[in-house]
């Protein structure tokens, strides 16, 4: 399942919800102004994020200079708690699905969350196209290939 984390004013949240509306890609919405975030939450977040709590908090948000938070010197059970009730506190959109972790809206990175099977190769005019068979297309071979190591890189960008 994929969650998006959102407020309703967030113009990057609702590109980000037109993007998987228009993809036709299912995904579950929690407003962090109306839904009240759970621990499981924050680690669903968390467990994906490369560098923690820096890439989930929005140190220029008010709740974060009002508070004065030094998140080196907080426990994470506190830094949890914090944003439980304070959930403006997170950067939006927050994007989670199985290993990756996206935070805000890019055109282009969103694009990882396509599942495998809706990923469309464009047709090309290769020599090898009159058989029907893209096993034996040399553009579609070399799309796989692209596309694996594009997602690869992804993953490793954001582990």
């Amino acid at each position: 399942m994929i969650y998006l984390y959102i407020s309703p004013s967030c113009q990057s949240c609702r590109k980000t919800i037109k993007w998987f509306q228009d993809e036709n890609i299912p995904y579950e919405t929690i407003n962090i102004l109306r839904d009240r975030l759970t621990k499981e939450d924050i680690f669903r977040m968390l467990k994906n994020s490369l560098n923690g709590f820096d890439d989930i908090i929005s140190k220029r948000s008010k709740p974060f200079i009002e508070n004065n938070l030094d998140i080196e010197e907080m426990k994470t059970s506190e830094l949890i708690n914090f944003i439980i009730n304070n959930p403006t506190v997170l950067k939006r959109p927050i994007i989670v699905a199985n290993n990756l972790l996206e935070v805000g809206y890019n055109s282009d990175d969103i694009r990882a969350f396509i599942p495998p099977e809706k990923r469309i190769f464009p047709k090309a005019s290769c020599d090898n196209c009159k058989e029907k068979d893209p096993n034996t297309c040399d553009y579609h071979n070399q799309s796989v290939l692209l596309i694996d190591e594009i997602k690869r890189e992804f993953i490793k960008g954001h582990v």
